[in-house]
């Protein structure tokens, strides 16, 4: 990594190269965003893991709580930032992702509020990548979403409706918590079938068993946490399976008009 190299977007207040990139495989071209938090106590020790000599993980942005903007690694090449993960299939998420930490302690030190000088410099960092590089709006994901038996950030506080409203990511009203039936670890049957594949077809990594088994509960939870925030308990209720649907014809009735909308028109 040369000693510094020019940011890719002009909200950057100043590039912190990180040693720990590599070359996209596939395609070479990012389609999608993954949202973090630092969950450490303070920036300076995620600078540290981040861009520091001994660190094991990297990221292309870092959103201060001040709102700052920093870069670490260029946006072609490939950070380190989602782990084991996979989406829509693919396992190299972080091939096909950009990555951007919100510095925030995370579940492990209190969980507190993302100040809104910080989602705002998200939000505007995110626009300008999605700009950039045509990014769907179902492909700005939480990490997670891509990593849901390990990962629980950027979390529940996160404000992804705020985000949605601003255009980045796809939101729906979450459905209302209601009485009825729901499914729950080591239930089987044709309902566990039906709520794994529309998972799956949404883009989180789950088998159709048809056992809600471990990494059944874990999407689910995942789900609830980024699209359902108001209860992540991992229960498939009629309010987070409502929810799915709504979110799988929100997103398929977007595509649908984008196609539209760039067909070529017979004459």
């Amino acid at each position: 990594m040369p000693d510094s190299f020019a940011p890719d977007c002009p909200l950057v207040t100043a590039v912190m190269p990180s040693p720990r990139f590599g070359e996209r495989r596939g395609s070479g071209m990012p389609d999608a965003i993954v949202l973090h938090y630092t969950g450490l106590p303070s920036l300076a020790e995620a600078l540290a893991c981040l861009a520091g000599p001994d660190g094991t993980v990297s990221c292309h942005y870092v959103v201060e709580d001040s709102g700052r903007v920093l870069q670490l690694v260029p946006e072609h090449s490939r950070a380190w930032h989602a782990g084991e993960s996979i989406w829509a299939g693919d396992t190299d998420v972080n091939s096909r992702s950009i990555g951007i930490e919100i510095a925030n302690p995370g579940h492990d030190f209190g969980c507190p509020d993302f100040p809104q000088a910080q989602i705002d410099a998200v939000i505007a960092l995110c626009r300008d990548i999605i700009a950039r590089r045509a990014i769907r709006p179902d492909r700005v994901l939480a990490h997670s979403d891509v990593a849901p038996l390990r990962k629980r950030d950027p979390g529940e506080k996160f404000p992804w409706q705020a985000l949605a409203a601003a255009g980045v990511g796809l939101w729906v009203p979450p459905a209302p918590a209601a009485d009825g039936r729901f499914i729950v670890r080591g239930e089987r049957g044709l309902p566990v079938e039906a709520l794994q594949a529309m998972l799956a077809l949404y883009g989180y990594g789950v088998d159709i068993t048809g056992l809600f088994d471990e990494t059944t509960e874990a999407v689910v939870a995942a789900f609830q946490r980024h699209f359902r925030p108001a209860r992540v308990d991992g229960v498939a209720d009629v309010s987070t399976v409502t929810t799915l649907r709504d979110l799988i014809a929100a997103r398929d009735a977007g595509l649908k008009a984008s196609r539209a909308s760039t067909a070529t028109p017979r004459v």
